[in-house]
């Protein structure tokens, strides 16, 4: 049972080592300019180093859920960060396409063990305030994919591929945070409680038929969203660099812009979901952000700054509601639910990238950008989305 208290050291330690595990992952696409003229890749080798990341985060991610719903391991994030940074070492020292995907691999490995089972955590955490604890989980990682391509224009560009190396100590940082969390998570009385077996999940109190339409939509909703960041956050440096003639520094600056307005946007989702429902927050982000999307590719620079921190800030409030509604819909569940959204997100984002950037070779990156921006018209199935009826949690 949770306790109705919010354990806010524990969350504030899952959103660092979020935000640590993030900032390591978001180094692969940030190298790409990199990785391109080093080892000579082409638009579609890009986007198979990002599908194969996903795809291996993506596959794992929900049967790693439902294993820990069944059979928790309190320090089961340590050794997933461990995994991720093998995953960094071997891309600092990737000498080949096929090395590349390995370590990206390996990383995908280790963000299959990290991503249910500290959003397991984080709800544990959470007391009444759910919707505020995955909020503050996931700005955390926002924050980190915001870091990653600042950290690339000012050290690895400079520096090489080689430097990537140096980042492990942050991996190895993350590994040590979330080692204090699984002793938090090895004392509390869930688990404690799990010790004679797995307990049954409590019955959801909407039929079968509601649960899976709900989730259907949802995932579309995710798919709407990570098919589109994808695009951004895969080739928003090569549209600059095309469309506005930008070096590829100035052009990581940019894209640090919009990811940090992304990691700005994802605190407000959940605790306003806690209060308004998380259907509304759902309806108003998805689809809220299409105006801006439509009109992006045919701004001047400025504009498109601009544009791109509101689609970012507008565009990040959905997956911590669409997170926690899936969850209110199957209680008991929270390791595959998670493990199922943060997967097909992740999966989305991987297949987005590859068949973006085959689009990229065959069009132009202009063409891309000018397709995605009709994806957040998918938005307009939320409408069909039941009301959950979630009443605000009072004031801590």
């Amino acid at each position: 049972m949770n306790s109705p208290r919010t354990v806010l050291p524990v969350l504030f330690a899952l959103s660092l080592a979020h935000l640590l595990n993030d900032t390591v992952q978001s180094l692969i696409p940030a190298t790409y300019p990199l990785l391109k003229d080093s080892l000579h890749l082409s638009f579609a080798q890009l986007g198979l180093i990002t599908l194969c990341f996903q795809l291996t985060a993506s596959v794992l991610q929900p049967l790693v859920g439902l294993v820990l719903d069944r059979h928790p391991s309190p320090f089961a994030l340590t050794v997933g960060m461990g995994i991720t940074t093998a995953g960094v070492l071997l891309l600092a020292a990737a000498d080949s396409f096929h090395f590349v995907l390995a370590a990206a691999a390996l990383v995908g490995v280790g963000s299959s063990i990290f991503h249910p089972e500290a959003s397991r955590a984080a709800h544990l955490a959470a007391g009444l305030r759910r919707g505020f604890a995955q909020s503050l989980f996931q700005v955390g990682g926002n924050a980190g994919t915001a870091l990653g391509p600042l950290l690339a224009a000012l050290i690895i560009m400079p520096r090489g591929q080689h430097s990537l190396a140096a980042f492990s100590l942050v991996a190895l940082a993350a590994a040590g945070v979330l080692f204090g969390v699984g002793r938090w998570r090895n004392a509390h009385p869930s688990h404690r409680h799990r010790a004679s077996g797995p307990a049954p999940a409590p019955p959801s109190l909407r039929s079968p038929g509601v649960i899976v339409r709900a989730l259907a939509i949802l995932l579309a909703l995710i798919f709407s969203k990570y098919f589109y960041l994808a695009a951004l956050g895969n080739y928003y440096t090569f549209y600059l660099m095309d469309r506005f003639a930008l070096p590829a520094t100035t052009a990581q600056i940019y894209l640090f812009v919009f990811l940090f307005a992304v990691a700005a946007g994802t605190i407000a989702g959940g605790p306003i979901g806690d209060r308004i429902g998380r259907r509304r927050v759902i309806w108003g982000s998805i689809l809220g952000v299409a105006p801006f999307t439509l009109a992006l590719p045919y701004l001047g620079l400025a504009g498109v700054a601009i544009t791109s921190v509101l689609i970012g800030l507008i565009l990040s409030s959905a997956f911590s509601a669409i997170l926690v509604y899936a969850q209110e819909l199957l209680p008991g569940r929270v390791g595959f639910v998670s493990g199922l959204f943060f997967g097909f997100a992740f999966g989305m984002a991987g297949i987005g990238a590859a068949v973006l950037g085959k689009l990229a070779d065959h069009t132009s990156i202009r063409f891309v950008f000018q397709g995605c921006a009709f994806l957040p018209l998918i938005g307009l199935l939320a409408a069909f989305l039941p009301d959950l009826e979630t009443h605000p949690a009072p004031n801590p």
